[in-house]
């Protein structure tokens, strides 16, 4: 697989990444287990997302300098900041999932924070490895880019016709063969997985909790690393992109969770994305849409939705 970074890049990012998870770590253990207010959240987004930007300018400077052509390092940053983006995006129905969960299983808010904490570090280490395997499988059969193409499609008319409907984990099959196989305690023992109940070591509700959020993220990795290579076919901004959208995902899970109820027409948004992405995908050998466009078409779905969503939460609250 080929890369424009140069190997000095690849050592700094994963620099950066081991420093975000160690500083990360260090305040939740300082903090302990606290709620997660809308100011804390916001801040901690604002500055996961200028970290990614900052990320993105030493990207250019560093293609610009390498190859000595600001023409290419223009695309390939652009291509991270597409990337990045529709990562980001995705992400929002990821973390609409892990509020259903945390809601089913009545999981109190100041416990939420390590949870979802060890689920972005089991979501960087699968995405890095299924991009690894997706790079390698796509240098070889340059075919599974149609195969991409309709899962993506499929998945955004899947997405559509699910996103009115009040979800559910009732009928979970995963669920159910978890209860099958482990015994578990009907109450939650601080933020321990395990405790002891009549003298035999169960788990905690706490456990089928990252159980199932582990889940959550391979389904989504399925669904977001082909929507990835429809922009580039580059393992470093597949990766990095990716990555860095992660990174910021638990303060955006306490900030979304917070006006949820506000941008109840994104799913219907990034079904939209979902289908435009696969369709640029099988059209690849036939007509290639730039870079530009493609963010264009992204940002421009994502900002009407989310205008719709707002408005029509404003006028339902007008009316009631």
């Amino acid at each position: 697989m080929e890369t424009v970074a140069p190997l000095w890049l690849w050592v700094t990012f994963v620099a950066i990444v081991l420093a975000s998870l160690f500083v990360d770590f260090v305040l939740l253990q300082k903090q302990g287990a606290h709620d997660i207010g809308v100011k804390e959240a916001l801040n901690w987004s604002l500055i996961w997302i200028a970290l990614s930007f900052l990320f993105n300018g030493l990207f250019w400077w560093a293609i610009k300098d390498t190859t000595g052509s600001l023409e290419l390092a223009n695309t390939k940053s652009l291509e991270f900041l597409t990337g990045y983006l529709i990562e980001k995006s995705l992400a929002v129905d990821n973390i609409f999932v892990f509020l259903m969960i945390f809601t089913y299983f009545a999981v109190p808010a100041h416990f939420q924070k390590r949870v979802l904490m060890i689920g972005i570090i089991g979501a960087i280490v699968l995405r890095t490895v299924m991009i690894l395997v997706g790079g390698w499988l796509l240098q070889q059969f340059h075919w599974i880019l149609y195969v991409f193409g309709a899962f993506l499609i499929l998945t955004g008319v899947k997405m559509w016709w699910a996103a009115g409907q009040e979800p559910s984990l009732d009928d979970n099959p995963a669920l159910k063969l978890l209860r099958k196989l482990l015994p578990v305690s009907k109450n939650y023992d601080g933020e321990k997985f395990w405790t002891i109940e009549n003298g035999q070591k169960i788990a905690t509700p706490l456990f089928m909790v990252i159980c199932l959020i582990a889940l959550t993220d391979v389904i989504f990795a399925v669904d977001s690393i082909p929507a990835i290579f429809a922009i580039t076919t580059d393992p470093f901004i597949v990766l990095t992109s990716n990555v860095f959208a992660i990174l910021g995902l638990r303060a955006m899970y306490f900030l979304l969770a917070a006006v949820a109820s506000k941008f109840h027409l994104l799913n219907y948004g990034l079904a939209v994305i979902l289908v435009f992405i696969g369709t640029k995908m099988c059209l690849i050998d036939v007509f290639k849409i730039p870079v530009a466009i493609s963010l264009g078409v992204v940002v421009a779905i994502l900002s009407i939705t989310m205008v719709l969503s707002v408005r029509s939460s404003s006028s339902s609250s007008a009316h009631s």
